[in-house]
């Protein structure tokens, strides 16, 4: 379900996770494909994405990563040569970046 958050929130420890306002949103938000978005805790920070429960990664713009993570490019890791396919057509992979996420969740 999507999931509406307050993102001037800092995270600085797990348990601050918690705290995350995570009420689904009414309304066909699935239409529009944000029926996976959520907001996690990434770099000490709040960060939204979309989830897909089946991948073993996720790939995201180059756009996206220069507004939530400036130095990313420090980051980057080679990737070995693999066919990426989304249903807009074809990916190309510039690399991987390993981040850790905490996933907000309530009582």
């Amino acid at each position: 379900m999507p999931q509406d958050t307050a993102n001037k929130n800092l995270c600085k420890h797990t348990q601050d996770a918690q705290t995350f306002l995570a009420t689904p949103t009414r309304g066909m938000a699935y239409i529009h494909g944000t029926a996976t978005k959520m907001t996690f805790c990434i770099d000490k920070a709040q960060h939204p994405l979309i989830i897909d429960s089946g991948a073993h990664c996720s790939m995201v713009a180059r756009n996206y990563l220069d507004n939530h993570f400036p130095n990313w490019e420090n980051q980057l890791l080679p990737t070995k040569a693999k066919n990426f396919k989304s249903a807009a057509g074809k990916m190309t992979s510039i690399g991987t970046i390993i981040k850790e996420i905490i996933i907000p969740h309530r009582k």
